[in-house]
């Protein structure tokens, strides 16, 4: 029903994505190249039509919707007094993060990991500790006892969660996410696990929140969830934060009003009600297209780039790429394909020092702009062994 095949021309908006050359192709941040579902775009145009966009309030009709998905979809009853707006899930990050910890205090996290964890423990004074996933060449696993060890420190007092995973697209299983529930609530830490890209799954793969898992997880945890990366509307600055425990939900929310991220603008309610009540169809045809680019870009890669390897992923529409055979300093060579061909991806240092091997590609956009990148890939690898 859906057309993820339509070329839209994004230069000249404003896009942080496209704010790039005419010869550049841009495929480094997660952001899609589709239209949102046309039922979002539908509940803007009433929106609009209204003709006043003063302050607004948050109605029971977007925590409902809210409900209804994670309930139907990812099988977890939440509680209304549980949630709260926020402007965004990274915003919410940062609230969290100033509003439970204290200066000097370790936050961890698993590196490699969404870069912007990093911008938002150590622009507030707080210490990234990262128990480093471990990649045995194919694939990515935890170590337990180093995480125990971590999570015991006397200063460690947070670990930022996420799930599934960016960038190495990992679905936590629910034994995994209830360990490392125990351990936090064993050593007194509490869990801030960012969901934002829980919808973006292979068809056949769900998610399971945290929160859903076990009492315990429950009760240490803080939630961000969001329609934004699923629905490609980031733009419009909206996500919910979930926090059962209430002794903890009344410091987030005191968090975010402090911060000023608490209030919605014009758009962001209804976008993400009618994300929730109405856009179950485009996303499930979504879901297939991207399988679809991510089956087809690791085939290419294997064919035409054995150098490359793509690791495993069920989740999320990036792809993890080792280029260790290449080079170790993937800075070194997305730069060079860059200049080379016009291709921008992702280096992966920018999520840990562990990543510095591997560059991350985003393959959300028309299947055949999503080939012109890999050609150009391709290029760029070649080119690269020459010199």
């Amino acid at each position: 029903m859906y057309d993820f095949d339509k070329d839209i021309n994004r230069r000249d908006t404003n896009s942080l994505k496209w704010d790039v050359k005419e010869n550049e192709l841009p495929m480094w941040v997660a952001d899609m190249d589709f239209e949102t579902a046309p039922e979002i775009i539908e509940a803007l145009h009433k929106r609009v039509n209204h003709g006043i966009f003063g302050y607004n309030t948050v109605p029971d009709t977007y925590f409902q919707s809210i409900q209804m998905w994670w309930e139907k979809y990812h099988h977890f009853k939440m509680k209304k007094e549980w949630m709260m707006f926020c402007t965004g899930v990274v915003p919410a990050i940062s609230s969290i993060v100033r509003k439970v910890t204290t200066v000097g205090e370790n936050v961890l996290i698993q590196s490699p990991v969404y870069n912007i964890f990093y911008n938002s423990i150590l622009n507030n004074g707080r210490h990234v500790l990262s128990s480093d996933l471990v990649y045995d060449g194919k694939a990515y696993h935890i170590d337990f006892e180093d995480l125990e060890k971590k999570l015991a420190l006397p200063q460690t007092t947070l670990m930022i969660l996420c799930n599934p995973h960016n960038p190495i697209g990992k679905i936590w299983d629910k034994e995994t996410l209830e360990r490392i529930g125990a351990l936090c609530h064993k050593h007194h830490v509490l869990v801030l696990s960012d969901e934002i890209h829980c919808d973006i799954t292979a068809p056949q793969e769900e998610y399971i929140p945290f929160a859903s898992v076990s009492k315990i997880n429950q009760e240490i945890s803080m939630t961000c969830i969001a329609p934004t990366k699923a629905f490609n509307i980031a733009g419009l600055q909206t996500s919910c934060i979930v926090v059962p425990n209430a002794v903890l939900r009344h410091k987030v929310n005191r968090g975010i009003n402090t911060d000023e991220v608490a209030e919605a603008n014009s758009f962001a309610i209804s976008a993400s009600i009618a994300a929730f009540q109405k856009g179950r169809e485009w996303l499930m045809e979504l879901r297939t297209y991207i399988e679809h680019n991510k089956q087809k870009a690791v085939a290419y890669i294997n064919e035409y780039i054995p150098e490359l390897y793509v690791v495993p992923s069920k989740a999320t529409y990036l792809l993890w790429v080792d280029c260790s055979k290449v080079c170790s300093d993937s800075i070194m060579l997305v730069d060079y394909i860059r200049k080379e061909t016009g291709l921008y991806v992702s280096d992966g240092e920018e999520y840990g020092e562990n990543g510095k091997q591997f560059i991350r590609i985003n393959v959300a956009c028309p299947y055949q702009r999503m080939m012109d990148g890999l050609e150009r890939l391709n290029e760029g690898i070649k080119s690269f062994q020459k010199k």
